[in-house]
């Protein structure tokens, strides 16, 4: 499990998120949080986990988001583990869609970056009008410092190898072409990605 900065309010959110979906399911081996979501720093810790667990008892890594999936990647490939474990990431970067086209990443979390920008110019307008939030953040979060913020919470989607075309294709946030480059071009056409 390589989670993200401790300091920081979202990697603890997604820490404690994952944690309340793996409780009892699975046994977590190791655990590391990633000051600075630094991408050596998870390679590094993936390689003492490597070290520690050994190769074979690694079934999967939970990494917080795709930066460290990339560096968790990297420290398993340079330990020649084939096939990789299933790799988790988070934020759909390009590279992490790439990553999931070959085969090296799993999946990835993706949230529509317009229907966040949507939700959040709807509330600003709302609330420089000087009305309530109430009909529009029906749901409430809670930080360190600030209990019950209105919030409007969007769905996450897991981006599969099935579902590129479907999400981040779709909305637009990438075309086939940008995800498709020459060195992957071979397995965009096994995932039928083709241009």
């Amino acid at each position: 499990m390589m989670n993200g900065d401790p300091i920081n309010p979202d990697a603890n959110a997604f820490k404690k998120g994952a944690l309340s979906v793996l409780a009892g399911k699975v046994k977590i081996g190791k655990a590391h949080d990633t000051p600075g979501w630094e991408i050596s720093t998870a390679h590094q810790n993936m390689k003492n986990a490597i070290a520690t667990l050994g190769a074979d008892r690694i079934d999967g890594v939970y990494a917080a988001n795709d930066w460290l999936a990339s560096g968790v990647i990297s420290a398993l490939k340079s330990a020649r583990i084939d096939p990789l474990p299933p790799v988790t990431g988070q934020d759909a970067l390009v590279s992490a869609i790439q990553r999931i086209v070959t085969g090296e990443q799993y999946m990835t979390v993706y949230k529509s970056y317009a229907d966040q920008a949507a939700a959040a110019a709807e509330m600003a307008l709302t609330l420089g009008r000087g009305e309530s939030l109430d009909e529009i953040a029906k749901d409430r979060v809670s930080n360190a410092t600030t209990k019950d913020i209105p919030a409007v919470v969007l769905p996450a989607v897991a981006v599969t190898r099935d579902n590129i075309e479907d999400t981040v294709v779709k909305d637009g946030m990438y075309t086939i072409d940008q995800i498709c480059t020459a060195e992957i071009e071979a397995a965009c056409d096994a995932a039928g990605l083709g241009s």
